[in-house]
Parts: structure tokens; C-alpha cells; sequence
């Protein structure tokens, strides 16, 4: 057992303090891809409550490890923070995004399927790659009376009525339901307050249900937000005991994983098994100045502009698909620190842009790049 420093122990959503509690295997939920209509019965989405209190913990200690405190299981009604934009995160409002190989009839169909259910569509956007033959993406956001009781039949009913006919890979959500998201960071906090700042005041409907860090640092500015603070050391040393203690924490239990500047590289077997997407965030000046002091080599060089990209992570290193992207304007008055400070800036907002559309399922990828409704 490693050693951990961090104070006591903070009270856990119950399938997140099963895991930690007990070393036995599990049934444990799964994420929300994109289904394809050959598909079976669609993964549990059984959501964490909120966690309250607010104290760190290490994942390598035991649940006595902290002054005699243990895993205490919770079950308090998740409570979600206000409507977002347009006020249209009400109990009755569903997303249905869809892909599928351009056709004529395709809106007609599914506007017909949602009429036929009872359904009013509230907005409609849709795109196609080309003229003719392309491939055809459309988000739609419906309002369904008693959706929470209709929704797994009428997604059923999509997939045969629809999705099957015309060969479309298809996401059905419900605006009332927040996304599981766990925040993995490092040292430096920028991206990661931001984040829990903003969840905190209601700007992004999310759930943050952990922050995993390979360091210590952060766990006290992480405590006032009242979200788990996992400490999991990893270094290059000890990658694969890291990340099988990572993935037992996020497996089932999270929708999303946020990189708000996470140091160390995941392996390909890591991304294989989380079954969730992630998301990065890196400075814009891949690949002129990677590595080390990227600021640093940017300044020598000249650079006259800072900018950030927020991506989906695949196995070839920041290549994912890219979500957002913004930059702003420095010249030769800029010294080291004032880029680091405004390239910070910028990778606050990126992030936290690309991180909301996605929890508003704004986003459908195709190959290796995304649409952004």
C-alpha cells in the first residue's frame, strides 16, 4: 500500500464506493455511444448521485486509511443545477442525433416517426457532406410527454422503424439527465477550477462525479467544490498498475473523461477499456513546438498568436478529432509569462466549450472529424 498524505476520506456515490470498498468484480453501467440498429439492448445508464461533504482521499488506501473514516454509501437524489440555454432541459425534452449515407427522405422519416410517437420537434439542424452521396448528420431536440417512461420503447421503435431502414447509427438522450463526467489533472489547475467553477454555477449541466490526479497537489482546491479528489500515482514507471487502478474507478461509472491537463500519455489499451469518450486540451502550436517549455520555444520563435484545441483522444497522440479551437493575438511586448498566462486563458475556454456542447450532444464524429451543431 502506498502512502498518501491527503486528510480523510470523502463520502462516495454507492457504485464508486463498492469499488473502492470491495475487490470483487461487478456489474457496472457502461456509456452511451452512438447505437447502430443491429444492435441489442442498449448499456445500463444508471447515474451517481451527487457527492456531498467534501474530503480527499487516495485511492490506494484502504477505507480505514484515514483517521478510522470508511466509504460511507450514500443515497441522496441527485440534484441538477438550473436550465440551461432556452430553458429547454425540462423532464419531457429528448436529443436524438443520427449518421447515416445521405438519402432523399431522411428528415421526412424521422420528423414522421416523432409526430407518429407524439412528439413536437422543438429545433432541427442537419448537415450532409456533399451535394449528393455524402454522409448526412442531423440533431434533433423533441419534446414527448412522460419521455422518461417512453424512452426505452421508443428508442426501440426508432431503431426498427428507422435506424434499420436506413442503415443510421443513432443517440437517443434526455436533456434532464446530466452527464457523469471525471476530471483527470496534474499539476496545474487552471482547466480544472475552471471547470468545477462553472458546473458550480450552473453554466455547465454536468455532473462531476471525480477529479483523478497522478499528484497530490490539488486536492485542496478541489475539497470547497465537494468532489471526490482521487490520488492515483502514475508515472511512466508504473503506467500499467496506474491506469488498471484508473479504469477500475471510471468503468461504468462515468459518461465522459476530461483531460484539463493531465501529464502522462494513456496507452492504447486504456482507451480501449475505458468505454467512454475523452476529451483533451492542448496549446495550438502542435506539432512546430511539442514537447518541454512550448511558451518558452514560442516566444524565440516569434510566434503572433497563442491559441488552444480541445480534441476527442484516439491512440494516435493529439490527432483525435478536433471540437474547438480559438486563439488570440501576442507580439514582441509578450514575455514567457504573459504567454503562458493568455494561452491559459484560452485553453479555460476552449475546454470549456468543448466539454458542453459535447454533455449537450451537440457533437457527431465522422472519421477523424467532428460536427458541431
Amino acid at each position: 500500500m502506498s502512502q498518501c498524505n491527503l486528510v480523510s476520506v470523502q463520502a462516495l456515490p454507492r457504485p464508486l464506493n463498492r469499488i473502492l470498498t470491495d475487490s470483487g468484480s461487478e456489474d457496472r453501467p457502461t456509456g452511451w455511444p452512438l447505437l447502430s440498429p443491429g444492435t441489442g439492448q442498449r448499456s445500463s445508464r444508471a447515474g451517481l448521485p451527487r457527492p456531498v461533504g467534501g474530503r480527499a482521499i487516495c485511492a490506494d488506501s484502504a477505507p480505514e486509511a484515514a483517521g478510522g473514516d470508511t466509504l460511507k454509501q450514500v443515497g441522496l437524489e441527485e440534484e441538477y443545477p438550473s436550465a440551461g440555454r432556452g430553458g429547454l432541459r425540462a423532464k419531457d425534452v429528448g436529443r436524438l442525433l443520427l449518421r447515416c449515407a445521405d438519402r432523399p427522405g431522411l428528415v421526412a422519416a424521422v420528423s414522421a416517426f416523432l409526430a407518429g410517437a407524439g412528439a413536437n420537434i422543438v429545433s432541427l439542424d442537419q448537415h450532409s457532406t456533399e451535394q449528393s452521396g455524402g454522409t448526412f448528420m442531423q440533431r434533433t431536440i423533441f419534446n414527448l410527454p412522460g419521455l422518461t417512461a417512453a424512452r426505452d420503447a421508443l428508442e426501440q421503435d426508432f431503431r426498427e422503424q428507422v435506424a434499420s431502414r436506413f442503415d443510421m447509427d443513432f443517440r437517443l438522450t434526455e436533456a434532464v439527465k446530466p452527464k457523469r463526467v471525471a476530471i483527470m489533472a496534474s499539476k496545474e489547475d487552471h482547466c480544472l477550477l475552471d471547470l468545477l467553477w462553472r458546473n458550480r454555477r450552473g453554466e455547465l449541466d454536468i455532473s462531476v462525479v471525480m477529479v483523478i490526479s497522478n499528484h497530490p497537489d490539488l486536492a485542496d482546491q478541489v475539497r470547497p467544490f465537494s468532489v471526490p479528489f482521487l490520488h492515483v500515482p502514475a508515472t511512466k514507471d508504473n503506467r500499467v498498475d496506474a491506469e488498471r487502478r484508473q479504469l477500475d474507478l471510471l468503468r461504468g461509472n462515468v459518461d465522459l473523461v476530461v483531460l484539463a491537463r493531465y501529464m502522462q500519455i494513456l496507452t492504447p489499451q486504456f482507451l480501449a477499456e475505458v468505454d467512454c469518450p475523452l476529451i483533451n486540451i492542448h496549446h495550438s502550436f502542435l506539432p512546430a513546438f511539442i514537447g518541454a517549455a512550448p511558451y518558452r520555444r514560442a516566444k524565440e520563435r516569434g510566434v503572433k498568436l497563442v491559441g488552444a484545441t480541445a480534441h476527442y483522444v484516439t491512440e494516435d497522440l493529439d490527432d483525435g478529432p478536433i471540437i474547438e479551437q480559438d486563439v488570440v493575438r501576442v507580439d514582441h511586448r509578450h514575455g514567457v509569462e504573459d504567454l503562458v498566462r493568455l494561452g491559459a486563458d484560452v485553453e479555460r475556454l476552449v475546454l470549456s466549450r468543448a466539454v458542453l456542447w459535447h454533455c449537450e450532444d451537440r457533437i457527431i464524429r465522422y472519421g477523424n472529424q467532428t460536427v458541431v451543431f
